[in-house]
């Protein structure tokens, strides 16, 4: 990696400073070891290295803050099957859903999952990713669980991605188990073994109820863990509100949120974390109210929430694009969403934005106009990717 890297005649420089965008027009961006130094414009210092933007949209690198990236098998049967006219408890009877993911990455190698991995990391980074969140869950027992997290890590280093891990054990329940009986399980023999920055724990009708998520989040931050939850996607329990006030980082889905668990929500501080791509994909009529969100003071982030069965795509910029379509999000606030407002969601300071210090995650995208990047629904506009000040092939 070069010394020093300068990005210079950027014709709208994206700094996310302040709550909106912090455009600066035909303005620079230098860096030292993988960090900014320098963002402003005219007279730029000299580097060893030197990239002409050419008057096109530059900013921090995307990060994409709710994944399940780690798995093995296919789930392209089942989504014939919902075209052919199969609800999911047709597919959940015939042995799809899930269990037919958790089977497959059960039987995988780590050889076989890092290979996939690394793949779905390699056109992550052509989205223009620089950060990504990748869950487990595809396990529900001890040693693919701890697999599946290692796979993530050893990926990460090989991609040149920073990868950060969450431990979400509690996906589900497996077959021939109670939930009870498997959440017993998974806080005293898995939760002390495994390595992850976040836990998390799908709360939701069919999985864990509020009271069992309650119990097993306590554990988790117990053990020095922070804490993630899967919320309101389907049915409104108040998860999310018991999460927030435990301090989770993060609420994600929130898709039935009511209007006193928003405001609630916001006086905690908590991240909402959208991912619009899955109702979208499972044809459900409602997202979660991304404006009612905002207007209420919640930070809000956008997410792909990547996996095989309910959203199987990794294009961040298709997520942007239905959360203003969909959610009510300006513009502005969806590049938000995947930059520094992403980076509140995984407990990260020193990225999402342009300022002195911070990691040099940069993108350069194929226009000079910011508005065209949700504006060309699903379109991959980006140029160039660089990752701590080190290019990559886009």
């Amino acid at each position: 990696m070069v010394k020093s890297l300068l990005i210079k005649n950027c014709g709208q420089l994206l700094t996310m400073r302040g709550n909106g965008l912090g455009i600066i027009k035909n303005g620079f961006v230098y860096c030292e070891d993988g960090k900014v130094v320098k963002v402003g414009k005219g007279r730029a210092p000299k580097a060893d290295r030197t990239i002409d933007a050419e008057g096109k949209v530059v900013m921090p690198g995307l990060i994409d803050c709710h994944t399940h990236a780690v798995f093995a098998g296919s789930r392209a049967n089942e989504f014939k099957l919902r075209a052919d006219g199969k609800s999911y408890l047709d597919i959940l009877k015939a042995g799809g859903g899930i269990h037919s993911t958790v089977n497959a990455t059960r039987k995988a190698s780590k050889a076989h999952l890092l290979t996939n991995t690394l793949k779905h990391l390699k056109d992550m980074r052509s989205y223009g990713i620089t950060t990504v969140e990748i869950k487990s869950g595809y396990g529900l027992d001890l040693e693919t669980e701890v697999k599946i997290l290692e796979v993530a890590r050893v990926a990460g280093k090989k991609q040149s991605i920073n990868v950060l891990t969450t431990f979400l054990g509690a996906h589900t329940c497996p077959k021939g188990q109670k939930p009870r009986q498997y959440l017993k399980f998974v806080m005293n023999e898995v939760l002390p073994k495994v390595e992850a920055d976040f836990v998390d724990i799908f709360c939701e009708k069919g999985a864990f109820t509020l009271r069992q998520s309650r119990k097993f989040l306590k554990k988790a931050k117990e053990l020095g863990f922070k804490l993630k939850i899967h919320g309101e996607q389907i049915n409104r329990l108040g998860a999310c509100n018991m999460a927030a006030k435990l301090g989770a980082v993060s609420c994600d889905h929130c898709d039935r949120l009511s209007r006193g668990d928003i405001k609630k929500l916001a006086q905690t501080g908590t991240v909402a974390v959208l991912l619009p791509i899955v109702p979208l994909y499972t044809g459900e009529d409602k997202y979660a109210d991304g404006r009612a969100l905002i207007d209420a003071g919640v930070r809000v982030a956008i997410s792909t929430d990547f996996n095989p069965g309910s959203a199987p795509s990794k294009n961040i910029f298709l997520a942007m694009s239905l959360a203003c379509l969909e959610m009510g999000l300006t513009v502005e606030e969806a590049l938000r969403g995947v930059t520094v407002n992403a980076a509140l969601a995984l407990d990260l300071s020193d990225r999402g934005v342009f300022a002195k210090g911070k990691r040099a995650d940069i993108v350069i995208m194929d226009t000079t106009d910011y508005r065209e990047i949700p504006c060309f629904v699903g379109e991959n506009l980006v140029k160039k990717v660089f990752t701590g000040g080190e290019m990559h092939p886009k």
